[in-house]
């Protein structure tokens, strides 16, 4: 089963929050995750992005995957894909 680094929503209804997780594929996008790597909060002004770029590199090593999403993320932040 291949693993992906993700958003997983949360906040209530209009008032979005996201965690940043690494996950199975297959898992439901608010499902079960493998570890959390960091936040993303859009309703900041500017967007607060923020991500432990040590774990990131360590689940990219074993081969984890960015949904395109999370990769524009971690260009805006200056983590190298």
């Amino acid at each position: 089963m291949a693993v992906r680094i993700r958003l997983a929503r949360g906040g209530r209804k209009k008032r979005p929050f996201y965690r940043i997780v690494a996950a199975h594929s297959e898992a439901p996008r608010d499902g079960k995750f493998l570890e959390i790597l960091g936040t993303y909060d859009p309703l900041k002004d500017p967007a607060e992005i923020k991500l432990d770029k040590d774990k990131v590199k360590k689940w990219l090593d074993i081969g984890a995957k960015p949904s395109e999403t999370v990769r524009s993320l971690m260009k805006k932040v200056g983590c190298t894909v």
